[in-house]
């Protein structure tokens, strides 16, 4: 049966530009997703959107377009809890791919082994309303506890408002955390408003707490090239440089107002770690030893 991408949906750039900045040899895109194709592998039916295709080989090429040598690939909510797309993209990749999976506390430990094979090594957690029906708390705990002993880390995605709430359970987690996004501040406040300073403190406080500094096309107020958000990316950079990711987030689902050129995107990067130091961090060093070591 065919699938019919929401009618406000956005598809990704058709031809980002060649980036000005060159990344350094070895980076990693370290927040990307594939997407079907639909008639292989069909959407979740409680998803709650319905995206356009956006299949391994176009995510390749454009890693190769920006100048990128590898990719980690992030289960996104519209293929729900069936990872095989994922998987499959892995497996086509080899060593230049790694995988963030979404499992159910049913996952039994055959689909977790073959996952792990394929080159999952992190589960995601998502907490934002809009995108996932609401998951008990104890049920991560139990998913946690589970992954943890193949070596896998948590990757958690929420917004600004949440972060409070959810601090005792972030911080009750057994393994390394990521969050996606940089929480999701408002960057109207500003860097000095309380809301994102309690994001610097819970990764001041735990050292397992790592945070991509990615999505500036989501966070920003003024649109393009995203200057309001440079100040919070690059705090982060220069406070947590050691745990530290950043990635494209292709091909960027729910962008409503505008669809970002990816090239433009990295041209962002120098603008947030500033030192040729601070970028082989950002996109070799600290992705490789999360998710090849």
């Amino acid at each position: 049966m065919a699938t019919t991408m929401d009618p406000d949906y956005l598809p990704y750039h058709p031809a980002p530009k060649k980036p000005a900045y060159v990344p350094p040899a070895g980076a990693v895109d370290a927040h990307c997703h594939v997407f079907g194709p639909a008639d292989t592998f069909p959407y979740a039916p409680e998803r709650k959107y319905t995206p356009c295709d956006a299949p391994k080989e176009k995510l390749f090429a454009l890693r190769d377009h920006l100048g990128f040598s590898r990719n980690v690939i992030v289960q996104a909510s519209c293929h729900g809890k069936d990872n095989a797309a994922l998987v499959d993209a892995l497996r086509s990749a080899g060593e230049l791919a790694r995988g963030v999976a979404v499992v159910g506390a049913d996952v039994n430990d055959a689909a977790l082994a073959e996952m792990d094979a394929a080159g999952v090594r992190a589960v995601r957690f998502n907490f934002v309303k809009r995108l996932v029906d609401a998951t008990p708390r104890e049920v991560f705990t139990g998913i946690a506890e589970r992954i943890a002993k193949l070596g896998w880390h948590i990757v958690v995605y929420f917004e600004a408002p949440d972060l409070e709430g959810l601090t005792p359970f972030l911080a009750s987690l057994p393994t390394t955390v990521v969050v996606d996004h940089m929480g999701r501040p408002d960057v109207a406040k500003g860097v000095d408003h309380p809301d994102f300073q309690r994001f610097i403190a819970l990764m001041a406080d735990h050292p397992n707490i790592w945070t991509k500094v990615s999505c500036p096309e989501r966070l920003s107020v003024q649109g393009p090239p995203y200057a309001d958000v440079v100040p919070f990316a690059r705090t982060l950079v220069e406070r947590f440089p050691d745990r530290v990711l950043w990635g494209t987030d292709w091909p960027h689902p729910n962008m409503k107002s505008h669809m970002p050129d990816d090239g433009q995107l990295v041209d962002v990067i120098p603008q947030i770690a500033v030192t040729e130091a601070a970028q082989h961090a950002l996109l070799v060093a600290n992705p490789m030893r999360l998710y090849w070591a």
